[in-house]
């Protein structure tokens, strides 16, 4: 489920520009408080409907691709669909995180619909990941007054960068696990299975980042420019993958997708990943039975509901999930760590001393519901 990580290019020769230039360039990176979203569009949207569903879209995805669409029957009366045109087949062939992705979308739209007064009813309607409609949701008008706090899933970020290496305090794990200890586990970075995930996920970057396929991929997903971002909506931009200052400056200006083919590029991807599993708590690993379609949507809602636990805690998380799909190092996954369920997520946590707001854009709704 993890959002590919990218490093800053210090050392790549900043140049020195003339004012005039300066002043026409793209100076600042767009982030989601500079997005404002349109009401226009899809006029049969009540504004309950409206709202709901923008809530359920800043769940997480891979390269944040936002792989769903709704379908509009009728009022309170939607499928949730797969969308193909979003999938990334050089890292996910299987759609295997596609299914994740749209299950941390069907618990943001359960929460958000409670919140409104709405119970949820739900059908699965898929027998595989690659098939269009996933879930068939009614949302039905209830006397029960829910109070969750939508600001959570309006908060919830990744955060890549700066954790500490204190070990999670037994009462921030009991909290995060919270009765599903059969299925979250908590590796500390004191374990030889912590050791074996940090120099592993560095082996299964430095194999994905010259694989071609997968790198030209990440660069259909980069937006460095603020106008490829605005217009898109979606993908990794420099704000989402904490790049700042006068380097962000550089890459919103000069930067394009066939740079990311760069050995350089690739090169300082395998530098940031080493500086990034040496600061952590250590590795939260969420496993399931097997790999059917509601399981993984089931495990999905599972990630979602911890990413929304942690920021109260001071607690970050940053999926690095490169081992997963890699097979030449995936298949001695289970036994180096000791867990005999399958492993459907790689999370590395750790505390943080101030938590960022959130920066990753969205598609407007009307860009994902259609009328059937």
């Amino acid at each position: 489920m993890r959002r590919r990580t990218f490093i800053a290019m210090a050392g790549t020769g900043l140049v020195m520009i003339s004012g005039a230039y300066y002043l026409s360039s793209d100076k600042q990176n767009l982030q989601r408080s500079d997005i404002t979203e349109e009401q226009a569009g899809n006029a049969f949207l009540s504004t309950d409907e409206r709202v709901i569903l923008q809530l359920a879209s800043l769940a997480p995805s891979g390269h944040n691709t936002q792989p769903w669409f709704v379908k509009h029957i009728e009022p309170y009366h939607w499928i949730v669909g797969n969308d193909k045109s979003k999938w990334l087949p050089a890292v996910d062939p299987t759609q295997r995180e596609t299914m994740l992705s749209i299950g941390a979308f069907i618990l943001n739209l359960e929460y958000a619909a409670s919140h409104f007064g709405y119970d949820c009813q739900f059908i699965l309607l898929a027998n595989t990941n690659q098939d269009e409609n996933i879930v068939e949701v009614k949302l039905i008008k209830s006397n029960n007054s829910n109070n969750y706090d939508i600001q959570n899933l309006k908060d919830r970020r990744t955060v890549r960068s700066n954790y500490s290496s204190e070990i999670l305090k037994k009462e921030d794990i009991d909290y995060l696990i919270n009765g599903e200890q059969e299925f979250i586990r908590y590796i500390p970075n004191s374990s030889k299975e912590n050791q074996w995930l940090n120099e592993q996920t560095i082996e299964a970057n430095r194999v994905q980042v010259f694989r071609d396929d997968a790198e030209e991929e990440l660069a259909n997903w980069i937006r460095f420019s603020s106008e490829d971002a605005r217009k898109n909506r979606d993908g990794l931009t420099l704000a989402s993958m904490e790049i700042k200052g006068a380097t962000a400056w550089y890459l919103r200006n000069f930067y394009h997708k066939a740079d990311v083919m760069k050995i350089s590029f690739r090169s300082k991807t395998i530098t940031n990943v080493e500086e990034q599993v040496s600061q952590s708590a250590g590795w939260i690993i969420i496993t399931s039975k097997d790999n059917s379609v509601a399981t993984l949507l089931e495990t999905g809602k599972r990630l979602q509901r911890l990413l929304l636990k942690i920021r109260n805690r001071g607690i970050a998380i940053h999926p690095m999930t490169q081992i997963l799909e890699e097979p030449s190092i995936q298949k001695s996954l289970n036994s180096s760590i000791g867990i005999s369920d399958t492993v459907q997520l790689l999370l590395r946590i750790g505390y943080i001393k101030q938590y960022p707001l959130p920066v990753s854009l969205r598609r407007n709704v009307d860009w994902f519901v259609r009328k059937t």
